[in-house]
């Protein structure tokens, strides 16, 4: 898609940052100096492509990060090929940044952008910023949980009227980012993508009752070699506390551990 295209699409719909939602996503912001320089510096060693939003998401330029200074504190971003949108974006009081390095989502907000000229060339300068954001849901080791001791979910699905529905499915698999549930077609169809389920409750064996706030965030079909059909609903944690993330960790890693002395036994 080109760039023009891209800016029109932006400028009928405003986007929304997950660095614009820290209630969702603090174990993903990095705030030490030496943290945020380094993943700044490996987009400048894999010479990404960094998106600049500005105008609440409504306009961007094209660019990328060619110097840091950490002297002075401050970042040398190419320059943008239309003058305009270079002249919008000089003026803006705060822009976001987005990129990605090795399939890793970063982002990061500026207060502001100032001309500068870098090896002969137009360019901004702009202050380090003091946190980035580092989304890397896949650092996630996902376990398939075992089939001689499933995983029963529950949860409250509140109707349009208002009216409570019970919902009980098995897990598939579990991860410190979330879980997903093996579902009939009937009751994926009441989970929409989007939806917020509170206080779902699922029973870990050897570990306890883990309740959780959970966001569905894809449905795929799956066929098993019988030809029976289901569909995998996978939701996300919504800020999971630490104690209830350990007990998930706690028990992936067991489950994993006896699974691999099963392996070894049987060679």
């Amino acid at each position: 898609m080109e760039e023009t295209d891209v800016q029109a699409q932006a400028e009928q719909t405003p986007i929304r940052f997950e660095i614009e939602r820290p209630e969702d996503y603090s174990q993903y912001l990095l705030h030490s100096k030496a943290e945020i320089v380094a993943v700044l510096r490996a987009l400048i060693e894999r010479r990404a492509l960094v998106s600049v939003y500005f105008n609440q998401g409504r306009s961007f330029l094209l660019t990328s990060v060619l110097n840091i200074d950490t002297a002075s504190g401050y970042l040398i971003l190419e320059g943008g090929r239309e003058d305009t949108i270079n002249s919008q974006a000089l003026q803006a009081d705060q822009l976001i940044l987005t990129a990605a390095v090795d399939k890793v989502k970063v982002q990061f907000t500026l207060r502001h952008l100032a001309e500068t000229r870098n090896a002969g060339h137009p360019a901004f300068r702009a202050e380090l910023p003091d946190q980035v954001l580092r989304l890397q849901r896949r650092e996630y080791f996902r376990l398939s949980t075992p089939v001689a001791k499933p995983v029963k979910f529950v949860a409250t699905l509140r109707r349009a009227d208002g009216s409570a529905l019970v919902l009980e499915a098995s897990l598939l698999d579990l991860s410190g980012g979330g879980v997903g549930l093996m579902a009939t077609p009937s009751l994926a169809a009441l989970l929409q993508r989007g939806a917020v389920l509170t206080d779902c409750k699922m029973t870990l064996p050897d570990e306890g009752l883990l309740v959780a706030n959970l966001c569905v965030r894809n449905k795929f079909d799956v066929t098993t070699k019988s030809g029976s059909r289901y569909i995998r609903v996978g939701c996300e944690f919504i800020s999971l506390p630490g104690v209830r993330m350990s007990m998930v960790q706690r028990y992936i890693t067991r489950v994993e551990r006896e699974r691999k002395a099963r392996i070894s036994g049987m060679g």
